[in-house]
């Protein structure tokens, strides 16, 4: 059984997803249901993943998905999906270095999608729509999955990041003590920073002196992927 505040949380996120295939951001949410603060938001959705109505999706931004409605409301969006909606940052095999047959010789580059831009300072809101796609030579590229950003600020410009780089990433979860990373903070903000482990918490470190180190407790950090190499255009 919903509130009256869940219900009309997961009717908007339903009918947002259904307009654009992007769910709202916590912004709009907290001002559509008229909340004072994104607290309320955050435990309305905690309240609705708990009850297996939405599904919050790993490595993406604000990115989520209707599991069901409620029974008074029909399930036309199919398959417990919302339509137009990938879960997935990285479609297919974009980002990823193709297998090679023996003698056989790798690709001249490797298309990567680029998904926005991230803060090199501030942290601005997590960016999930793919732009467009970049290519990389595959030297730059590790295992697994990449994606690319362009860079926004010049709190990394000590470890040779500036504003208009393109970093490359490769898409991952964890990160060893002292990787330049992407992080998402709090679900709805993603940053470029240096990542420091500290007891029980995360420090995440600007290259550059202007700025403060932001401290975190770890539930409240998720690593998005780790730089592996960058492009810049002169």
């Amino acid at each position: 059984m919903l509130t009256s505040k869940q219900k009309e949380l997961l009717m908007f996120i339903h009918e947002r997803l259904k307009e654009t295939g992007v769910p709202p951001s916590f912004d709009e949410m907290k001002e559509a249901l008229d909340l004072k603060s994104k607290s309320g938001i955050h435990r309305l959705i905690t309240a609705l993943e708990e009850r297996g109505f939405v599904r919050r999706l790993p490595h993406r931004a604000r990115a989520m998905e209707i599991v069901r409605l409620p029974d008074s409301v029909p399930q036309s969006f199919g398959h417990g999906r919302s339509r137009g909606f990938s879960p997935s940052v990285i479609e297919g095999s974009l980002g990823r270095v193709p297998q090679v047959a023996e003698g056989e010789s790798l690709p001249q580059t490797v298309s990567v999608p680029v998904m926005g831009r991230i803060a090199a300072g501030v942290p601005a809101e997590a960016i999930q729509t793919r732009m467009a796609t970049i290519e990389v030579p595959p030297e730059l590229l590790t295992k697994g999955e990449h994606f690319a950003l362009e860079v926004k600020g010049d709190s990394m410009i000590e470890a040779g990041i500036l504003e208009g780089d393109t970093i490359i990433l490769r898409k991952c979860d964890d990160a060893s003590n002292g990787d330049i990373v992407v992080a998402l903070v709090d679900e709805e903000e993603a940053t470029l920073k240096r990542l420091r482990r500290r007891g029980d918490s995360i420090a995440l470190e600007a290259a550059n002196p202007a700025y403060e180190t932001r401290i975190f407790g770890p539930d409240r950090v998720r690593v998005q992927g780790r730089l592996v190499g960058l492009i810049r255009r002169y």
